[in-house]
């Protein structure tokens, strides 16, 4: 192939559709457990956080709730991935075995925001969310009283979550979505110096921590009694005013390891005695990969 500037505008289009194919086809899990919120700005306040409206009987003037002078903020971050394609690869016709790098380069970027939400979930017992405590905690403060959303235990943690919430859980922020982008003309310094045409993913946004109610953590032993247990406590969470929040779990999320555990809970019809399993069905089961 003769190296000018029109066939690396042909060479560049095919290697952006194929970017995009892949990228539009790439399984992700974010949505299940994250609400997405569009940035505008190099970071995004989130005060109201904590603030649960209710309603009440009309009864004189209506009351304006304060929100909660919380200074809870998620920075964005810029991320990116480039490949170089040698010169000599585009002259003899071997740029095809770049394929398959620009299709792990689209699945790379449509995965990379839920590696980011699920490592904010696994970190929940040492990251810090709108409260002031750790997301994952056993003294959040609510009117005064401690409030646990940690089950306690030392080994493989778990997740019990209310996603049906307008917000849930977790947050991801994205402030400028994925682009495909590239350094491809022949005068460019990196071909000059290096015969390098180089091809890249670029984006901005990051992940943080919504309502801490929404979410329980546990790092005993994932059995029926403990899931039980899990989800009474989420149940029994009230608002700073006693009301209960009225939330009710739905989702069960756990690394590969917990898998068969999991099923044992949420899917067998019997449990171990042989007994109806009064817990099948009561929530949905998410195996997260990133969690392993």
């Amino acid at each position: 192939m003769i190296v000018n500037q029109s066939a690396l505008t042909s060479m560049y289009k095919s290697f952006k559709v194929l970017f995009n194919e892949t990228f539009k086809n790439a399984e992700t899990y974010r949505e299940k457990v994250a609400t997405e919120v569009p940035s505008t700005t190099r970071e995004n306040a989130y005060k109201w956080l904590g603030s649960f409206p209710r309603l009440r009987e009309w009864i004189g003037e209506r009351q304006v709730k304060q929100l909660a002078a919380h200074d809870y903020a998620i920075k964005n971050k810029s991320f990116e991935a480039t490949i170089e394609v040698d010169r000599d690869d585009i002259e003899d016709d071997q740029y095809g075995i770049y394929r398959p790098m620009i299709e792990e380069m689209g699945r790379a970027a449509k995965a990379h925001p839920d590696i980011l939400v699920f490592e904010v979930l696994n970190k929940g017992f040492e990251n810090f969310c709108y409260d002031g405590q750790y997301f994952f905690d056993t003294d959040h403060p609510v009117k005064g009283q401690s409030v646990s959303n940690f089950q306690g235990g030392s080994g493989t943690p778990w997740f019990l979550l209310d996603t049906t919430r307008a917000i849930k859980p977790i947050i991801f922020q994205m402030r400028r979505k994925p682009q495909f982008v590239s350094l491809d003309k022949v005068d460019d310094e990196n071909v000059f110096m290096k015969k390098k045409f180089l091809y890249g993913v670029d984006y901005r946004g990051n992940a943080g921590y919504g309502l801490w109610q929404l979410a329980y953590a546990s790092k005993q032993d994932l059995t029926a009694e403990n899931y039980a247990s899990a989800r009474a406590a989420m149940m029994s969470f009230k608002d700073d005013e006693g009301v209960a929040l009225g939330i009710k779990p739905n989702l069960l999320v756990v690394p590969p390891s917990l898998e068969g555990a999991a099923k044992e809970i949420l899917e067998n019809e019997r449990d171990a005695n042989g007994a109806t399993n009064k817990w099948r069905n009561t929530a949905d089961l998410l195996v997260v990969p990133y969690l392993a």
